[in-house]
């Protein structure tokens, strides 16, 4: 009988945003997607429906959150790390490998994982975790912009853009906003 590989696919989303929480994504595929791919060279409306094919077939998908809070206390790779620990924490399921994307291994304690830059675009089960991170996060910077109304939360998502930096300079920080980031510490002294 055929066994295939579980392979348990992370990435994380929002590295470089200036507000908002970090997610990482976790994803154990059951059957193939179609039409995977990393989730920044998709339209949104596909990564939106992608990511309901994923929640409904995958063997198993876990999200993990920090708050921007938590970011600035432990700092940013800290956070990756801890952001991957949550999301490999709803996989309840046996597998066989850990796939991360990128050039560092945030879970060398696990001896099943690995890293593999562009994973991204070459692993599905990585594919599919950015996916739904990027989704999530989005959904929330959405929910965020309601809240928050001024600072376009729902087109750059807490990224740094100058509608975001005019949105700074306009209203100041609010609670989403990273305070141990270079760009958002200069509206903390004013």
């Amino acid at each position: 009988m055929y066994h295939r590989d579980m392979i348990v696919g992370i990435d994380e989303v929002g590295r470089g945003c200036w507000a908002g929480p970090l997610v990482a994504g976790a994803v154990l595929l059951g059957d193939p997607i179609v039409g995977l791919a990393d989730s920044k060279k998709l339209s949104k409306r596909t990564r939106e429906k992608l990511d309901a094919d994923i929640r409904v077939s995958a063997v198993a998908y876990g999200l993990g959150w920090v708050t921007p809070f938590e970011l600035d206390e432990i700092g940013l790779t800290e956070a990756v790390r801890l952001a991957m620990e949550r999301a490999m924490a709803e996989i309840r399921v046996p597998y066989d490998e850990i796939i991360i994307d990128g050039n560092y291994n945030f879970l060398s304690s696990n001896p099943k994982s690995s890293c593999l830059i562009k994973a991204d675009d070459t692993i599905q089960a990585v594919s599919a975790a950015s996916i739904v991170a990027k989704v999530a996060r989005d959904q929330y910077m959405e929910k965020m912009a309601l809240t928050h109304p001024g600072y376009g939360f729902e087109k750059h998502v807490g990224y740094g853009t100058a509608a975001h930096s005019a949105a700074l300079k306009l209203y100041g920080i609010t609670e989403l906003h990273r305070r141990s980031f270079a760009p958002i510490k200069v509206y903390e002294l004013t």
